[in-house]
């Protein structure tokens, strides 16, 4: 079996299950405080950005520093343990299928979950900021290609991030101990973007990128910048060595 049918029976595995609500979820939750406290933006405390994409950043944040990484972990934990109920990696095992290859497929069915949630996070945002829009005769709804730019950036920088925590999911079998390592790697991420060694842990990537489009917003006030080289290559490599890493390993304590 190719990559693609490999990632098409995965897909059916987990049609029934709940990932797409633990996915949405999230979403709601941090869109729902931004209607609701939509005047805040307003009061911008002499920082040159506007209030609609105050608005846009501020809803973000959350996503960016917390939720989405929080929701990979907690999916690539399901996607593992997907194969280990029922002893399913054990009947995948004794077909004919190359165990590198069911890894990769179950890691792009990971991505693909989180390029959901982004297109979730983006059609929350437009309702929310026509809500909010509705409550402050004010228009908060900026222009689609604009906040597609700023949810693409945030997903690329998602992508090494879900490599590492797939890796983590595949070496550390158990589901309570893979989950907390993965959260626990989320609290030092605000303070590693204000290092100059930010590149090197790729769970601070989507947070320092909005970081960067905040400075963009607001001119003068931050000054976080993408440096192409060294983040470009650190990128590539530890994603590299991270699935490289979770293939070796995948289905490995079941072989024993």
């Amino acid at each position: 079996m190719n990559l693609f049918s490999l990632a098409g029976v995965e897909l059916k595995k987990i049609r029934r299950s709940k990932i797409l609500l633990i996915l949405l979820i999230p979403v709601i939750m941090m869109w729902i405080p931004s209607v609701v406290n939509a005047a805040i933006n307003f009061d911008t405390r002499d920082i040159p950005i506007t209030p609609e994409k105050n608005f846009l950043i501020q809803g973000f944040m959350g996503m960016a520093w917390f939720m989405v990484p929080a929701t990979l972990v907690v999916c690539t934990v399901l996607l593992t343990q997907t194969e280990r109920s029922g002893s399913a990696i054990l009947k995948m095992l004794s077909l004919p299928v190359n165990t590198a290859r069911l890894c990769l497929a179950k890691f792009a069915v990971l991505i693909l979950l989180a390029s959901a949630q982004m297109v979730m996070t983006i059609g929350a945002y437009y309702i929310s900021a026509a809500a909010a829009s509705w409550l402050q005769a004010y228009p908060f709804v900026l222009e689609p290609l604009y906040v597609c730019r700023v949810a693409l950036s945030i997903y690329a920088g998602a992508i090494p991030m879900a490599a590492v925590f797939w890796m983590v999911a595949v070496l550390i079998p158990t589901p309570i101990f893979a989950t907390g390592v993965g959260l626990a790697s989320l609290v030092p991420s605000v303070l590693i973007i204000n290092t100059k060694i930010w590149f090197l842990y790729p769970v601070s990537y989507p947070f320092y990128l909005l970081m960067v489009e905040y400075g963009k917003a607001a001119e003068g006030v931050y000054a976080a910048r993408v440096d192409w080289l060294p983040w470009l290559p650190a990128a590539v490599l530890i994603t590299a060595i991270a699935l490289g890493i979770a293939c070796m390993r995948f289905g490995a304590a079941e072989r024993r």
